[in-house]
């Protein structure tokens, strides 16, 4: 074989593997800074599509504790309801009693809901969730989220009881507490939305540049395939008649 036919052959083999791949970069033979820029961009592309599966994962623990949060709210209002009754005078110490009954089996749940919310068996409103990073960015980076404790104890409500001299203020004190919990956790999750909302627009950008860099023009190389195909059909032909003539000649010899 010729070097001619040699490099026929590898420009065919190469056409064929651009075809098959749709990748205009294989190797680094092919374009060696193209592979690297290649490489940076997609490795960029990537660690942003996992940034915003992060995200979203934190939205949803945010969204779990917010949940909790919901339901001590409606506990302690529940319980501030009691304490406004319990005030009037037209109660007697049984029926104080009564209220303070519920009052326990409420300020229970309110314990329950801050020692026993989860998500992926991390504790949320304890206290002990803080300063956890949500990797939301393409290099691990990102904002630090952390929720507040709301424990009967950090509420300042554990002893709460209406059967004697009570405050309603500590009631009214515990609600702000848990409103400004919830407040803060849903400025988190807008600001998680906007990073998601940022990382997928820089995705799609940085997979079109990807593209425009290693993927091949499938109608360039079509057209490429076309024409090698065609000067390969030639060179048979050409090959086949010489051999015709060839053999013509020898029989007039002969």
């Amino acid at each position: 074989m010729d070097a001619t036919s040699v490099r026929r052959l590898t420009e065919l083999t190469a056409i064929y593997q651009r075809l098959s791949t749709g990748k205009r970069i294989n190797s680094a033979a092919d374009d060696a800074s193209g592979l690297a820029m290649s490489e940076k961009i997609g490795a960029l592309a990537r660690g942003l599509d996992v940034g915003t599966d992060n995200a979203r994962d934190m939205q949803n623990l945010l969204r779990t504790a917010e949940g909790g949060l919901s339901s001590i709210n409606d506990s302690l209002q529940r319980v501030r309801e009691l304490g406004v009754q319990a005030g009037s005078g037209i109660y007697t110490d049984l029926d104080r009693a009564i209220m303070q009954n519920e009052i326990d089996q409420l300020l229970d749940h309110v314990k329950t809901a801050a020692r026993d919310t989860e998500f992926n068996t991390m504790k949320l409103l304890d206290g002990s969730f803080a300063s956890k990073n949500t990797a939301s960015n393409p290099d691990g980076t990102g904002m630090q989220i952390s929720i507040e404790s709301t424990s009967l104890e950090t509420l300042g409500v554990k002893n709460f009881n209406v059967t004697g001299d009570f405050d309603l203020s500590k009631i009214d004190a515990a609600l702000a507490a848990v409103n400004d919990a919830r407040a803060k956790i849903g400025a988190q999750q807008n600001v998680l939305e906007y990073t998601i909302n940022a990382n997928e627009t820089a995705y799609i950008n940085q997979m079109q540049a990807l593209s425009r860099v290693a993927d091949a023009d499938m109608a360039k190389e079509s057209t490429r395939l076309s024409s090698a195909n065609v000067l390969n059909d030639a060179k048979v032909l050409m090959q086949k008649n010489q051999m015709a003539g060839s053999a013509s000649a020898v029989n007039l010899l002969g």
